[in-house]
């Protein structure tokens, strides 16, 4: 259990990931938003919290314990990161982890249906500017497809991105690229110097600079700190999504 390390690399994965980005032309026009959702464009008020706090009692970790603190401080650490993956490393046995992240999901949609979500101030908005602006938008997550849709529903955003994927749609979670590249296939984006990946922790972070995007920019509404987010090699850190169409300008005023 040592998330720091992964946050620790990022100089490391920056360097050799997103060197080739570094040098190349960077008149490359973005033309595809890969946002995160959980602390990046949505507030879940705590949540996700509650439901990894409920399901590590169901799988018998006593509530208060050394252990119980420890897995729910890992689980925070390792936000961003596919919930399978996360209870994977919590637990040895492969069937726990499983059954584990199968309560998991259930006490989402519970705890969806009855407190729901809401989003970040300016979120719609900055999705509505990107979308005008002619910049594809993929909502990626990485909860399961269910409770993705649970949130999208609660919030009434069925259908404002362009798309929405989950781990199980790419075949892996973060911090691996596949999402990203799968949103490029998906919206036949030529080049993956044209996408930019924001989001609120460094698995965001290390998962944008895989794929190749130019922009990898970090957001300080969600779990991890801008120290955390510019030592996974973060290329903008910005205090909200609201303040990413300003980014993007700034961006375009240099090309």
């Amino acid at each position: 259990m040592a998330p720091d390390s992964a946050i620790s690399t990022g100089s490391a994965v920056r360097t050799a990931l997103s060197a080739d980005a570094d040098a190349a032309d960077h008149g490359q026009p973005v033309r595809l938003a890969v946002l995160a959702m959980v602390g990046t464009t949505v507030y879940d008020g705590g949540l996700m919290d509650r439901a990894m706090s409920r399901t590590l009692v169901e799988q018998g970790v006593p509530a208060g314990s050394a252990r119980f603190e420890d897995m729910l401080h890992y689980a925070r650490q390792r936000s961003g990161i596919s919930r399978m993956t996360v209870f994977a490393e919590l637990f040895d046995d492969p069937q726990a982890a499983a059954s584990a992240n199968r309560g998991f999901e259930l006490n989402c949609d519970e705890l969806i249906a009855d407190t729901g979500v809401r989003a970040v101030p300016g979120a719609e908005d900055t999705i509505g500017w990107l979308r005008d602006a002619g910049i594809k938008v993929c909502l990626a997550t990485g909860f399961g497809r269910h409770t993705q849709n649970m949130v999208l529903e609660s919030l009434g955003w069925m259908g404002v991105a362009d798309l929405s994927l989950c781990p199980a749609d790419a075949g892996r979670g973060r911090p691996f690229p596949d999402m990203v590249l799968t949103a490029v296939l998906a919206l036949d984006i030529d080049d993956v110097r044209k996408v930019a990946v924001v989001g609120h922790s460094a698995a965001d972070i290390h998962c944008g600079l895989r794929a190749g995007a130019s922009v990898a920019a970090g957001v300080l509404t969600g779990s991890h700190s801008e120290a955390a987010l510019r030592g996974a090699g973060a290329t903008d850190v910005v205090p909200s999504i609201k303040d990413f169409p300003a980014l993007l300008e700034r961006r375009a005023s240099r090309l």
